[in-house]
């Protein structure tokens, strides 16, 4: 696919450590991960891939990939370290001398604004749940922007926001760990509205590109009634889509939005976007609620293909069949898409065929929703290193580089190789 951008992805808490250094403030994961029983093993993103301090080795690695662009995310605590009020100038220096290294490589900094660690501070006083948050994070989008914007030309605003509103605050096995169930639809709208007034500060400081990054599944139907799975993709989908990209809430959403909505909002988030990120791993099967609980569905197993390391199905046509239905139902409303976070975990080491094989069939996916045309512009391997993968600690592994989290060493897998070949394929055509 000619002009297509191939990148590498990684976020701050998962490989940066250094949680002490330089004036970082802490953030809600810090808290979280020492907050015993709450991450596999107890480990914590304290070290993590010290790319704080090998930030230089691991862009040499991404030049040696061939990648033409790195996204990575900025750390809201080390900017900020309170969540708002006084700037970090040595935190912002730190993500300067990264802008500074990926350009002299040649590759282009795609920095994510928020990937899930909010400064405890925020939390303290609410967090997402608070609409204050949402005005805070578009100020610190405006330090950053006004720092970078002069070599940075394309910012993403949030990272998942349907996860972390669900792993965070409804269901808290992530952080900060509420377990709100319903009661976390307002970090719904509150993120939405943090993005829609970024875009704007992004744009004001003279951001070219902005976009957003959502994950998204296509939802299947366990049952002949659909009515369940319609209800799934409207909370996983639609309510982060909808607002962007058409103005409007899923109307069964409503009841628990309205409380939080004020006169103007909707056209605040819907300032337009250059482009949608999407991040996909699996389709999700949804049928009809047994126990009673307070939701309609239930999420069952997708069986019959292989699995990851994590257990999630390896269905690389669920890709296309997301990207073609995104086309289906958005139309014109739709901005070009990059597919910016894709991979799995696996078991195998250095010679790791599962994933190679892995990423072969869901880089097909793409070009076959290319061919089917739907505008995706980019595709970003989740992830250019081994890191701390949330609950899981370090018991999963993403990378395309092998990381010794003892020793720090990094030793590039087979799928690093073949990844620099997709890359090279696609400068010289």
């Amino acid at each position: 696919m000619a002009g297509f951008l191939y990148g590498a992805s990684t976020a701050s808490y998962q490989i940066e450590g250094a949680v002490h250094e330089d004036g970082r403030g802490p953030s809600i994961w810090d808290t979280f991960a020492h907050t015993p029983g709450r991450v596999r093993n107890g480990d914590t993103g304290d070290v993590a891939c010290d790319h704080y301090h090998r930030w230089a080795e691991d862009v040499a690695l991404l030049a040696g990939l061939g990648v033409g662009a790195y996204r990575f995310s900025v750390a809201w605590p080390r900017v900020v370290p309170a969540g708002s009020g006084a700037v970090n100038d040595k935190g912002l220096g730190f993500y300067d001398r990264l802008v500074d290294g990926l350009l002299e490589r040649g590759i282009e900094p795609v920095p994510t604004l928020f990937h899930w660690d909010l400064p405890q501070a925020l939390e303290d006083e609410g967090g997402w749940l608070d609409r204050e948050t949402a005005y805070r994070f578009a100020e610190y989008a405006g330090h950053v922007a006004g720092r970078l914007g002069d070599r940075v030309h394309r910012f993403i605003t949030l990272n998942e926001p349907v996860v972390h509103m669900a792993q965070g605050y409804a269901w808290g096995t992530h952080a900060p760990g509420r377990a709100l169930g319903l009661g976390a639809l307002p970090v719904a709208h509150h993120q939405l509205l943090g993005h829609g007034l970024a875009v704007q500060a992004l744009k004001a400081a003279g951001a070219r590109e902005v976009w957003l990054t959502n994950n998204c599944t296509p939802v299947w139907s366990a049952d002949e009634d659909r009515a369940a799975a319609a209800v799934y993709d409207g909370f996983h989908n639609r309510l982060f889509n909808d607002p962007v990209l058409l103005g409007s809430y899923p109307e069964f959403l409503l009841p628990g939005l309205e409380p939080h909505l004020r006169d103007g909002d909707l056209d605040i988030i819907r300032t337009p976007i250059d482009a949608l990120g999407v991040n996909y791993y699996n389709p999700t099967l949804v049928g009809t609620a047994s126990d009673g609980g307070d939701l309609p569905f239930e999420i069952r197993p997708v069986e019959g293909y292989p699995t990851t390391a994590f257990g999630w199905p390896v269905v690389p046509d669920g890709l296309t069949e997301l990207l073609t239905g995104l086309q289906e139902t958005y139309g014109d409303a739709l901005p070009p898409i990059y597919i910016t976070e894709n991979g799995c975990s696996a078991e195998e080491g250095v010679a790791d065929t599962f994933r190679v094989d892995y990423l072969q069939a869901h880089l097909g996916a793409v070009r076959a929703a290319a061919e089917a045309g739907v505008d995706v512009r980019g595709y970003f391997v989740w992830s250019l290193l081994d890191n701390f993968e949330w609950a899981e600690g370090y018991a999963q592994r993403f990378g395309l580089v092998h990381v010794d989290f003892d020793t720090q060493e990094r030793t590039p897998r087979d799928s690093y190789r073949w990844f620099r070949d997709q890359c090279a394929k696609t400068s010289s055509s």
